[in-house]
């Protein structure tokens, strides 16, 4: 007897009577069904429905074991989804390809010799692989505080276990909350009551609750209950994308597993540390929306903090999921309460212009935070989180900035100091910038850097979005990248008091100019709290 099947034999000895034979054999894990709740909405569209076609394609969601169900209030029909979302899962011309070759225009000699030469050899594949996969999407319309809906929905992912041949209590269930926050208890309570799967024999219920988590420490506690009265921790995955970002997850592995870093990673040697978030446009429709929350909300409470966890932790005992999130968690609790001081709000020109905006909003679109750490590895060290909109550039990157070299022998101190950078969008790449000799016959000195760009080492190596990395964790059981409760509540006391001064009108963000790096106080704040500014030197992201 192979011990796959003596673990499901003795896990079933423990069943009640209402099974069936106690010693039935079953697989380890039976049909996996993934339900996007929100179906219809521009979250699942954009992020969730794409995430999980090239899961799809790239072979992880196998289509002889999933299936995938929508639900949303949206009255419509299976193949009106799957016309919604089509066209995010490909790109322009071959949107309309796969139309055609639904409609059966797209199998003569000439079509096909047309698709080869226009769009490249995979065009017709991958037109067939999104209709394989639209075709293992079903909708189910329903509220999400009733449960008339999700009886029918329950009814219909039994159905389609049964079909798969899937014992009892082996299916994997998958709910994706891609909803705004207010339905979050309502839908739990819901999925609850009626959706459920016995997890008696290896299966399991997950649900994937995405940002924000609340909109302050009492309400982000408030929804936490509510939840966790629902749902053991284990179950309960919330999703922040940037913990799936490629260079994200580098962190640890350049930290813990390259020996020069481990002596330099200190109060010793590294003088402040950036993690900047900045976007070239603004809200571009969505203010309504925004307001209700602000850069700090939407940005460095949970993305940019996230960051600073990996970067600043210590080396956990072991990669297990608990074991790292402990250590951020201790990282969390070690934030001292941010000073006014140490501040900088703005707002860009034009922002209020937005009809969905209140006509006199206090909420910022751009902040610069300097937060310190009481610890002994980082104790003195500024750590600068900075995001904005409407700013001059596109890119989010994490800049370590080390102290200036003791004696300088060379009068290069001007040129600016060691700065190891990740970018973590776009042009993934991380870099070390150092003094070096410029060519030629006298000792003069240039700033230059240590390349390792990703496009260009990795050529062919397709990077994946950071949705699909972390909804295949979830499959998996994987919660590494997920944010624990205790971890959450830390995360909310640090920002709290602060956000609460701003939504009392007792800090007032600074007016911008679209297009600028921001209030000019922002740079006052670095400088101030030690960051040295290099002239003259600009990271070029090489080219293939």
């Amino acid at each position: 007897m192979g011990s796959g099947q003596w673990m499901v034999e003795k896990r079933s000895s423990f069943r009640s009577d209402s099974f069936s034979k106690e010693y039935e054999t079953v697989p380890e894990t039976g049909c996996l069904s993934i339900i996007v709740l929100g179906a219809s909405g521009d979250l699942a569209k954009k992020k969730t429905f794409p995430a999980l076609y090239n899961l799809y394609r790239r072979g992880f969601l196998q289509s002889n074991e999933v299936y995938i169900f929508g639900y949303a209030r949206t009255k419509i029909s299976d193949d009106d989804l799957r016309n919604r979302i089509r066209g995010s899962l490909v790109d322009g011309a071959k949107y309309y390809l796969s139309i055609l070759r639904d409609c059966g225009f797209l199998f003569s000699p000439f079509a096909s010799l047309f698709v080869i030469l226009y769009f490249g050899k995979d065009a017709s594949e991958h037109s067939e692989d999104v209709s394989k996969f639209l075709q293992l999407i079903k909708y189910v319309s329903g509220s999400y505080d009733t449960e008339d809906g999700f009886r029918l929905l329950d009814k219909e992912i039994s159905e389609h276990e049964v079909s798969k041949n899937s014992a009892e209590g082996s299916s994997r269930r998958l709910f994706y909350l891609a909803l705004p926050p207010s339905v979050y208890p309502p839908v739990c309570r819901m999925i609850r009551k009626c959706c459920m799967n016995r997890s008696d024999l290896g299966g399991w219920t997950r649900i994937v609750i995405e940002k924000p988590f609340g909109k302050d420490l009492e309400s982000a506690e408030k929804l936490s209950a509510q939840i966790g009265e629902l749902f053991e921790e284990p179950q309960l995955y919330r999703i922040d994308h940037y913990l799936g970002k490629e260079l994200v997850q580098n962190l640890l592995v350049l930290r813990f597993a390259n020996r020069f870093f481990l002596p330099l990673w200190n109060r010793d040697n590294i003088d402040n540390v950036q993690i900047v978030f900045r976007e070239d446009f603004g809200t571009e429709g969505r203010g309504g929306y925004f307001d209700e929350y602000g850069i700090i909300r939407d940005i460095i409470q949970n993305h940019l903090l996230q960051v600073l966890c990996l970067v600043a932790m210590e080396k956990p005992v072991s990669l297990k999921p608990e074991h790292i999130r402990d250590e951020k968690v201790k990282v969390l609790q070690s934030v001292l309460p941010i000073k006014d001081e140490e501040v900088v709000l703005g707002q860009y020109e034009g922002y209020r212009d937005d009809p969905t905006v209140p006509d006199h909003s206090n909420t910022p679109t751009f902040a610069t935070v300097v937060l310190r750490i009481h610890n002994e590895r980082w104790e003195g060290v500024p750590f600068i989180l900075k995001a904005g909109k409407a700013l001059n550039s596109r890119k989010a990157e994490i800049r370590v900035q080390f102290k200036d070299v003791p004696g300088d022998i060379f009068k290069c101190q001007k040129q600016g100091r060691n700065e190891f950078v990740i970018r973590l969008q776009p042009s993934e790449a991380m870099y070390m910038k150092l003094t070096v000799k410029q060519p030629g016959l006298e000792m003069s000195t240039v700033q230059s850097e240590l390349d390792l760009s990703y496009k260009q080492r990795y050529q062919g190596v397709a990077i994946p979005e950071a949705y699909e990395r972390l909804i295949l964790d979830t499959i998996r059981g994987d919660q590494q990248h997920f944010v624990r409760r205790d971890e959450l509540k830390a995360a909310w006391e640090i920002f709290t008091p602060l956000l609460h001064r701003i939504d009392d009108g007792e800090m007032k963000p600074l007016q911008y100019q679209p297009g600028s790096r921001g209030p000019v106080e922002a740079d006052e704040l670095l400088a101030k709290a030690g960051y040295v500014q290099t002239h003259g030197y600009i990271w070029i992201p090489p080219t293939l």
